[in-house]
């Protein structure tokens, strides 16, 4: 079986058995248009669209397809991807109950002495997982919302500060679609940065010779329901890039977290290592993970004006507006890590300066230009977060300031027409374009004062999560580096 689509209620279903008829799909043309066409024709197509609707549906596609273990997925405050397994006999109390674990030991979760939660999953997230065990048995997975005992959300739980900030959203009218392009690199092993060629952009093959794990990681993806638009190699040696069908904004925070481990699966099959870290390799390309995203009323692209220089609404304008305003204290966030702010540095195409663009790539944000037709295309692209981040907490800041912008109807300023790395520091003060923190402690300062952060992930995650970074900075300030050492042992 092969569920494909982006989003559960609007993706497009293949199942084959044998010699079955395979039912195709139409994905749409362009990114961003959130619109899906279907092919629900057949009587098992249809069947297969249900199953990501309902509890019952689960279980009959569970014994359907001899179903021996699910896995149930939720994730830390920090982004990583945790989760138990159970026995199919367990399936239906599941659904039903949920299942209770300790919390105490999840990062951001719980105190010892309020540990107990329960992982409810989400029927609409099942999918078959594409490796298998030794055994040959196929297994699935579904992510969780995170409970308290009595069934009340916890107000921790990554998945749920998003969904409450997506509940904001459809209270102003609006569904919010992402399609982050997530950049990593393939070494020889976890142990160092050893890379395994010395291609760029856009390399095909002799020199990409990770064509074959990219393509396999696609496939794994599909088989998953993630559609695939696009891969290739990056500008450094050794950096890739999968790209994948935009959806809504809660889907694609399961698809992130699906995404990242398919990557890293499916490496460590071949015998490499995969990592999403920001900036692994000194003088190289950092990885970014560039977040398109527009807001949509029912079918309208929120975003789209006809009768605008730049094709941006009003509403897209604020949008813009709202996210350079709260970038600087919004960047702990959607870049977490004290890595990741030695990718924040000029000359590596990566930003630094709060200003947009339509076609620069040096900015904050690109606004990608109109094509006649494709009013549905129109978005606007964030560059700064990194591909390490926790998604549901990226989107969710990412989210708050753009409906911050619209709803005090900030003025965008007028977007940089020149390359804001090359004009002098003078100029871009008398524009008053302000740089991103340039280190985590700077962004943890920010965020810890920022009352738009606070609100959006809630009291418990933003405690739990400044705190975190807090403890990571003070580990890494204490350190004393081979830079330091290089640099100071032979003259001090």
């Amino acid at each position: 079986m092969r569920i494909i689509g982006s989003h559960p209620q609007d993706c497009s279903i293949t199942l084959k058995r044998g010699n079955d008829k395979e039912v195709a799909c139409d994905y749409g043309e362009f990114p961003m248009d959130p619109r899906r066409s279907k092919d629900l024709n057949t009587k098992e197509a249809q069947m297969s669209d249900k199953i990501l609707r309902g509890k019952d549906q689960v279980l009959h596609i569970a014994k359907e397809y001899d179903i021996k273990f699910v896995s149930l997925w939720f994730t830390d405050v920090l982004g990583f991807l945790k989760g138990f397994t159970i026995a199919v006999e367990e399936l239906e109390a599941a659904l039903e109950d949920g299942m209770g674990f300790d919390g105490s030991s999840i990062e951001g979760f719980a105190r010892i002495d309020e540990s107990d939660m329960v992982a409810m999953p989400d029927p609409e997230t099942f999918q078959l997982i594409p490796w298998r065990a030794t055994d040959d048995k196929p297994s699935a997975r579904m992510f969780c919302d995170i409970l308290n005992p009595g069934g009340k959300p916890f107000e921790g739980d990554p998945r749920y500060v998003l969904k409450r900030n997506l509940k904001r959203a459809a209270d102003m009218g609006f569904t919010f679609y992402v399609g982050p392009e997530l950049e990593y690199f393939y070494f020889k092993d976890a142990k160092g940065t050893e890379t395994l060629d010395s291609s760029g952009y856009f390399d095909l093959i002799p020199l990409d010779v990770a064509s074959q794990y990219r393509r396999d990681t696609a496939l794994a993806l599909e088989g998953m329901g993630i559609h695939v638009q696009y891969t290739h190699h990056e500008v450094a040696s050794s950096q890739h890039e999968i790209d994948i069908q935009h959806t809504d904004a809660l889907t694609m925070a399961d698809n992130v977290m699906t995404y990242r481990l398919a990557v890293k699966r499916v490496a460590s099959d071949h015998g490499v290592y995969a990592t999403f870290m920001p900036k692994p390799v000194f003088g190289m390309n950092g990885s970014g993970m560039h977040v398109h995203q527009s807001l949509f009323r029912g079918d309208q692209n929120a975003f789209f004006d006809s009768t605008n220089e730049y094709h941006l609404s009003r509403e897209a304008q604020w949008y813009t507006a709202g996210l350079l305003k709260h970038a600087r204290e919004i960047t702990a966030v959607t870049n977490q890590w004290v890595n990741s702010y030695k990718r924040l540095v000029p000359g590596y195409e990566a930003p630094v300066h709060l200003s947009w663009a339509r076609r620069s790539r040096a900015d904050l944000i690109r606004v990608p230009e109109y094509l006649p037709g494709r009013e549905d295309a129109t978005r606007i692209e964030f560059r700064s977060p990194d591909p390490a981040c926790n998604p549901y907490l990226a989107f969710s800041v990412m989210l708050a300031a753009g409906l911050e912008g619209i709803q005090n109807k900030y003025e965008c300023p007028p977007p940089s027409e020149n390359n804001v790395h090359e004009i002098t520091e003078q100029e871009r003060a008398e524009r008053g374009i302000e740089t991103l923190p340039a280190s985590l402690w700077q962004a943890i300062q920010l965020a810890e004062d920022s009352k738009l952060v606070r609100e959006s992930l809630g009291e418990h995650a933003f405690h739990a999560f400044i705190e975190s970074k807090k403890i990571e900075w003070n580990e890494y300030r204490a350190q004393v580096t081979q830079w330091e050492l290089s640099k100071y042992l032979p003259i001090l």
